[in-house]
């Protein structure tokens, strides 16, 4: 394990960590959308983020999930239209508001799930190898601090308040 000392002494950051951290994200998305395509799911790599995404917000309207994602709602309903048609998802009436729709999996999506997920673990741990479970727990705690910073830095109006 890395300790403190070693940290303190070490040379300066040739990159601001801004960008560390922008182009690990850059390697970590171009890792996934080759897993994904090179593991036959059937699914592109934006149809499987969407799907691990309406798992964590089950039942959310498609306008929180696509702010969720980043992408436009147009985007999103792309990829929603594939994953209904393969019967991993199903949109439901809103009942606070009619023009929205909910989103909510289906029983065929177990297994997709579970598939997508362990592609993306095989990512993270190529990613960090090398890392004690300490550091890995450390650099999580530390990502999720960044993102609620980040978060309460922006307008209402720029998503949820979820990451992802």
């Amino acid at each position: 394990m890395t300790s403190l000392a070693e940290i303190s002494s070490a040379p300066p950051l040739r990159d601001p960590l801004g960008f560390l951290i922008v182009d690990a994200a850059r390697l970590m998305r171009a890792a996934f959308e080759q897993r994904i395509s090179e593991a036959g799911l059937g699914l592109t790599a934006g149809e499987a983020r969407a799907l691990i995404n309406i798992a964590d917000l089950e039942g959310n309207r498609q306008l929180d999930i696509a702010a969720r994602m980043g992408v436009e709602p147009m985007t999103l309903c792309a990829y929603l239209d594939k994953l209904q048609a393969l019967g991993l998802i199903e949109r439901h009436k809103c009942s606070a508001d009619r023009r929205a729709k909910r989103i909510i999996l289906t029983p065929a999506s177990d297994d997709m799930l579970r598939r997508i997920r362990a592609e993306f673990e095989k990512i993270v741990g190529q990613a960090t190898t090398g890392m004690p479970e300490t550091e890995r727990r450390c650099l999580a705690a530390s990502l999720a601090k960044l993102n609620k910073n980040l978060q309460a830095s922006l307008p209402p109006s720029s998503g949820s308040n979820e990451s992802r």
